[in-house]
């Protein structure tokens, strides 16, 4: 019998391909899916799987300790107001801890999580394990090459990108020109490029790159097919992201639609 492991999984490809992985390699997993997040198929696949709310602290201890799981992974996407929303209610017993926080960033709130969960014999895992087939090498992915103004706006983003997501602001940056447009917000990557497109019309270039100390457990910055899905959408000239540090789910998908419409894919270094 293979490892056991558990993921608490939110939204995104990111759970359904660590998954398939795990299976592959002979290792069991046991999920909980966060309701309104994670996707139904994961029920499925996984050898045994329960939904719960992204505050149920106790519940999800109590989940995996019944089913023998020591170690656990955070995998895919959750939104911020489902965590830090004036509405959220955390388990009482936990309120006071979490009241101590210095802030209320996504960063502070998912620590300040796996603190709890490794308290109640949860080990949470850095799941770059499961990230090796999603990483690239540095150069173009794409069969369209990047224009001069194209490779200008993607070095300048890449920069901007960097330095944002280190001020905890947001992981990605949409600029056209040499000028910053959009910065990532509560609203996700997809959507802060769709906010681009509609201020400054086609021809932005987003980039997307992690923080220089990032926490692979906390957060996984990632793009994929919805990425470049949005990017055309709003007939964006380039999609520049870090190398070998964030992964590109559905790649081939991603790249196919990319080429249909002359979307130059870049990796970084």
């Amino acid at each position: 019998m293979g490892r056991r492991i558990g993921l608490i999984a939110g939204s995104g490809r990111f759970p359904l391909e660590a998954l398939a992985g795990a299976r592959a390699r002979g290792e069991a997993c046991v999920v909980a899916g966060l309701r309104g997040e994670a996707r139904p198929e994961l029920e499925a696949a996984a050898a045994a799987f329960a939904w719960v709310g992204p505050t149920e602290i106790e519940t999800v201890v109590s989940f995996f300790k019944a089913q023998a799981v020591t170690e656990v992974a955070l995998v895919g996407k959750v939104d911020p107001k489902t965590l830090l929303g004036p509405d959220v209610r955390w388990d009482a017993a936990r309120a006071p801890f979490l009241a101590g926080m210095r802030d209320r960033t996504a960063t502070t709130v998912l620590r300040a999580v796996i603190e709890l969960l490794s308290a109640r014999g949860l080990r949470v895992l850095d799941p770059s394990f499961l990230l090796a087939p999603f990483l690239c090498p540095p150069g173009r992915l794409s069969r369209a090459e990047a224009a001069a103004g194209v490779l200008a706006d993607a070095a300048f983003g890449m920069r901007l990108a960097r330095a944002a997501a280190d001020l905890e602001i947001g992981q990605t940056v949409a600029v056209k020109d040499g000028l910053i447009v959009a910065v990532e917000g509560m609203e996700g990557t997809d959507e802060a490029i769709r906010r681009a497109g509609r201020l400054a019309g086609e021809g932005i270039v987003a980039a997307k790159a992690g923080r220089t100390r990032q926490d692979m457990r906390i957060d996984v910055p990632a793009v994929g097919l919805e990425t470049v899905k949005a990017l055309v959408s709003v007939r964006a000239a380039g999609l520049v992201f870090e190398a070998a540090a964030v992964p590109f789910f559905q790649k081939d998908e991603a790249l196919a639609l990319a080429d249909a419409h002359g979307l130059a894919v870049l990796a970084e270094a």
